[in-house]
Order: structure tokens, then C-alpha cells, then sequence
């Protein structure tokens, strides 16, 4: 079998059957789900995220607990609670490990096809671009919940199994049980991923640009550290508020009593943004590229 036949037996896998749509937007979604889920790089990335929580549990673990004030937030409080290896570890993972593998998954969407030869064989339905667009999105979309809840998961376990485990205090100083610490674990699993959708359509509209894949996904990991670095100068306060990343960490407020959910909109609707212009730009320029590949 030829490459160009392989190309178009992987197409026809992925939703195109003889030129057709197959099954519509739903069926060409969950293809496009269980390959990219399938895929062992998917799965590394994955697990590499479950390793932040691990190797804190063991460090914590095998050297005790760090001087208050000292490293990430919330780390000197994991020995007398195990559900804090999760928040310890989510902190660890937004500015760098988080932003990095959904850069991959968001900057490899198009150029990916594209770079392997089988983007024109997806494109073979009708008004297939914006289409196939918005199902590469929802991928991305969902590889960021699942990476958020891989590191509040395994973070949960892992405190569960080396340290005691018993109801959590909260910033305000109030108590709450067990259950209701996982729950706002979940809560801020939740708003993490909220958090990285501007960055995902920002990768979605780099990998159109592109059919290299690793130049998508090197200039949105880029723009994620300068957003940060620019963020963390005074003299650039008036740009702050317009960053995507401005509110990255802002889910402190989910570990209050009451819970506030001001930070939680404010940062949706920052994201929201950034998802129309970016994805609407994306649309844009993938509609009108002449695709060879």
C-alpha cells in the first residue's frame, strides 16, 4: 500500500467514508476522540503530569514537610493532610507542565494532518474545515480537563496513601469534611481548565498557519511563558487584566467559606474571549488555505 493510500485509509477511519460525511459532526468527534486517546503520546503526556503529584508525595514523604512560606503553595501543609498533594501540585504544574502539554495537543491539531498527509483526505466532505476546526478544539478541550483531573486525581491518591487524610482547613479558617475537600478539588480542577481554553485556541489557530507541527507547538508554549513573564512585571500592570494567563491562580477563592465564584466567571469570560478571536481567526484563515497535504 502506497503512502498516499495509507494516508487516505486513516482519513477514511476519521470520519470520511468515500467522500461522505460519516455520521456527521458527532460520529467525526468521537473518531477523532478515541484516536487522539489511543495515541501513546497522548497517554505520555498524561502520565508525565500524574508523575508531579507522585514525586512531591515521595519528597514530602521521605524528607518531611518545608518551612511555611518556602515552595509552592499549600506544600508545607500536605504531612498533616493528604489532600493537599493536589493543590500542591496543580500549583506546580499551571505555569509550565500544564501550559506545555496542551500546547501539543492544541498546536499539533492541524499541522499534525497536514504534516502527515492526511488533512485533504479529511477535508474531502462538504464544508468540512469549520467543521473538522471544531472538533479539534473539543479535543484539545478535553485533553485540558482530563490533564487537570490527572494531577487532582493521582494528587488525591497518592496524599491518601502516605499521609493521613481528615477534614480541610480553609483559607477563611473554617473546616470542612472529607467529601466536601474533594469536591472543591474537583471545583478547581474545573476552573484550571477553564483557565487553559484561550490557550488552546490559540494553538488551534498557530497550527493553521503552519505544517509543521513542532513550530505550532513551540510558539504556543512560548507565548504561554511570555504572557506569564508579562504579567509578572509592575511596570506592565496595565496589560495584566488582558493577559489569558492573568487568572491562572486565582482559585483561591473556591477554598473560602462560602465559596466565591467571582474569580471563577471572571476568568470564563477572560478565556471566552480569547476563544472567539483566536478561534474565530482560526476559521478565518483555515477557510480560505489552500491545502496540498
Amino acid at each position: 500500500m502506497s503512502s498516499r493510500e495509507r494516508a487516505a485509509s486513516t482519513a477514511d477511519g476519521r470520519g470520511v467514508r468515500g467522500g461522505r460525511p460519516a455520521g456527521g459532526t458527532v460520529q467525526l468527534l468521537g473518531n477523532e476522540m478515541a484516536t487522539q486517546f489511543r495515541r501513546r503520546r497522548t497517554w505520555a503526556m498524561l502520565g508525565a503530569l500524574a508523575l508531579i503529584p507522585i514525586l512531591i508525595a515521595i519528597a514530602i514523604r521521605l524528607v518531611g514537610g518545608s518551612n511555611p512560606g518556602r515552595g509552592p503553595a499549600f506544600l508545607d501543609q500536605i504531612a498533616g493532610n493528604g489532600l493537599f498533594v493536589g493543590l500542591a501540585a496543580m500549583t506546580v504544574a499551571i505555569p509550565l507542565f500544564l501550559p506545555l502539554t496542551v500546547s501539543v495537543a492544541s498546536g499539533d491539531a492541524i499541522a499534525g494532518e497536514a504534516g502527515h498527509g492526511t488533512l485533504r483526505y479529511l477535508l474531502l466532505a462538504p464544508a468540512g474545515r469549520v467543521r473538522l476546526l471544531v472538533v479539534k478544539y473539543l479535543f484539545a478541550a478535553a485533553f485540558c480537563i482530563a490533564g487537570t483531573l490527572t494531577v487532582v486525581v493521582v494528587g488525591s491518591l497518592a496524599g491518601w496513601a502516605l499521609f493521613p487524610v481528615g477534614p480541610v482547613t480553609l483559607l477563611s479558617g473554617a473546616q470542612v469534611s472529607v467529601g466536601e475537600g474533594l469536591i472543591r478539588l474537583l471545583a478547581i480542577a474545573a476552573y484550571v481548565s477553564v483557565s487553559l481554553l484561550g490557550l488552546s485556541a490559540i494553538g488551534l489557530f498557530f497550527s493553521t498557519l503552519t505544517t509543521v507541527p513542532i513550530g505550532a507547538m513551540a510558539a504556543t508554549a512560548i507565548l504561554a511563558v511570555t504572557a506569564q513573564i508579562v504579567g509578572a512585571i509592575p511596570q506592565l500592570e496595565a496589560l495584566h487584566p488582558w493577559l489569558f494567563t492573568d487568572r491562572w491562580l486565582e482559585f483561591a477563592d473556591l477554598l473560602r467559606s462560602p465559596m466565591v465564584w467571582d474569580s471563577f466567571a471572571g476568568n470564563a469570560v477572560l478565556q471566552a474571549g480569547y476563544v472567539l478571536v483566536f478561534g474565530g481567526a482560526a476559521i478565518a484563515r483555515f477557510v480560505t488555505k489552500d491545502v496540498l497535504s
